[in-house]
């Protein structure tokens, strides 16, 4: 069902001041917000840059194994419950970039669209359906795996994946799907564009070194799977 569309200045508002859930950290609030770019998080569109894209008129749509398939304009994405959450991407080329990302929780997305327990994978497409990845279905219903149009309270530019990515932190950079126009509900894998090229399915992070973008590319250590928390 389509809503009533608000003017863009009231979504402005509302992406600022909407109550969120999520955790947070003191530490990546007040005067230390930075976007992406101020710490030299690295640009990388494996499929080429898409130039200046839509944001007021993004349409994701959703299909596959689901009761309900429908398309989410940008305005009904933001009418959705918002989560902000506290987290890493992090990049199989080992950079690590922290800070506070804000959308909808896959979690909440399936629901909407009332997912059917036939359902194992998530798979998303990028702008111009050349790139693909997917994610098993626990993966995507965990609390940080968001739809995301924020970071650091400022909305993503086509740089990082603008107007909306996938961000999951608890698996490498691949799996967070940039500008994402479709999300398809899977009963089976289907490998995506870096899986067919050498890349993990599962996408799970691996103990080793890893620059910290926070810290000005500072050498760290991830101990092993799962979220980066250092």
């Amino acid at each position: 069902m389509t809503r009533m569309a608000l003017p863009s200045l009231v979504l402005s508002l509302l992406f600022f001041t909407q109550a969120c859930t999520g955790k947070t950290d003191k530490t990546t609030q007040g005067d230390t917000l930075k976007t992406l770019a101020n710490i030299n998080t690295p640009v990388f569109w494996a499929e080429g840059h898409p130039g200046k894209l839509d944001r007021e008129n993004w349409v994701i749509t959703v299909t596959g194994a689901c009761n309900k398939p429908r398309s989410f304009s940008w305005e009904e994405l933001n009418s959705l419950p918002q989560t902000e959450v506290d987290g890493r991407l992090t990049s199989v080329t080992r950079w690590s970039s922290r800070g506070l990302w804000k959308g909808v929780a896959l979690s909440t997305l399936l629901d909407e669209v009332g997912a059917k327990p036939s359902c194992k994978f998530v798979r998303f497409w990028s702008v111009g359906e050349v790139y693909d990845t997917s994610i098993p279905i626990n993966i995507a219903r965990l609390e940080k795996s968001l739809l995301a149009h924020g970071f650091n309270r400022q909305y993503l530019d086509e740089n990082y994946g603008g107007p909306v990515r996938a961000f999951i932190p608890y698996l490498w950079g691949y799996k967070s799907a940039k500008s994402v126009v479709k999300v398809e509900l899977m009963e089976y894998y289907v490998p995506g564009f870096w899986e067919q090229r050498g890349y993990t399915d599962s996408g799970e992070i691996e103990a080793g070194p890893c620059r910290d973008m926070n810290e000005g590319g500072a050498i760290k250590q991830i101990p092993g799977p799962g979220e980066v928390t250092f």
